[in-house]
């Protein structure tokens, strides 16, 4: 229960901190979002209809319809995420504050605020926008990416925001959109982003065992041999950037003359995360 509140609350703040970069930088600044909010921005600008009214009524269908094919409680994540984001912006329109009128400072400002809560919302297992949802459903039937789908949809609504409001709006909401999904994958891969790391050592066994009471990793054994120190044990081992430090640590206690490097891994396909971790993983 302890777990499941935590996430909620980080979807509710994620979902304010999203309102609060649309309506005070981007929509003054007729910057869009990409997506059905950015479409929703886009019927509001030129229709009476409010964005908080928009956001909920065009975002609704498409994210029934995927819920389908995903968890069941991607549901209710979804729904109290879009609840609170609809509210916020209804709260900070009224509130007339108005960060910045500057194209470009809005682009930056607004764009690293929004990756910031909708990566927040990602993270904990909800979504802000239907056409995630229908993407991944159409990604399963055709040989194009999540990614990929995202993007086409995205650079059709620039074309027709460049339509609207300039060319210059258009180049503006593509760089924001670009700002975003930056800060959406650092937040959500980054503290979690896989580190390879090798150490040459004598202390092989020691070092191993070491590892997995401290952090419940296992370890790849590798034979090497030295052209001066003969030969070596070499530890193969994949684990987060925040494990670094305990890594370092071990290493300095069990062999201080071991050889460490490390390296970034893009992706990682197997069971290879301990088991308290993978648990939460598959729950998002």
């Amino acid at each position: 229960m302890k777990q499941i509140l935590v996430r909620y609350i980080n979807i509710i703040l994620g979902a304010i901190v999203a309102a609060f970069a649309l309506e005070e930088f981007l929509v003054p600044a007729n910057i869009l979002d990409g997506g059905i909010v950015g479409t929703s921005i886009i019927i509001s600008s030129i229709t009476p209809i409010s964005l908080s009214i928009l956001t909920v009524c065009l975002n609704l269908p498409f994210v029934l319809v995927g819920a389908k094919q995903l968890e069941k409680s991607f549901l209710p994540r979804t729904i109290v995420a879009m609840g609170v984001f609809s509210l916020f912006l209804e709260i900070f329109n009224r509130w007339h504050y108005d960060a910045t009128y500057d194209a470009l400072l809005a682009t930056v400002f607004g764009g690293l605020i929004l990756g910031a809560g909708v990566g927040l919302i990602i993270r904990n297992g909800g979504c802000l926008d239907g056409t995630e949802t229908v993407a991944i459903m159409v990604a399963k039937k055709t040989s194009l990416s999540v990614g990929q789908i995202v993007l086409v949809c995205n650079i059709i609504i620039y074309l027709i925001a460049g339509i609207l409001f300039g060319l210059d709006r258009a180049l503006y909401s593509l760089l924001t959109y670009f700002i975003t999904s930056r800060i959406v994958d650092h937040i959500n891969t980054g503290l979690d982003q896989g580190k390879a790391v090798m150490i040459i050592t004598d202390q092989g066994r020691v070092i191993a065992e070491d590892i997995y009471k401290t952090l419940g990793r296992t370890v790849t054994f590798l034979s090497g041999e030295g052209l001066l120190s003969g030969e070596k044990t070499v530890l193969y081992c994949v684990i987060t950037r925040m494990e670094l430090p305990l890594i370092r640590k071990i290493i300095e206690k069990d062999d201080y003359s071991a050889f460490m490097t490390i390296s970034d891994v893009s992706e990682i396909i197997g069971h290879h995360i301990k088991n308290s971790e993978s648990k939460i993983y598959t729950k998002l």
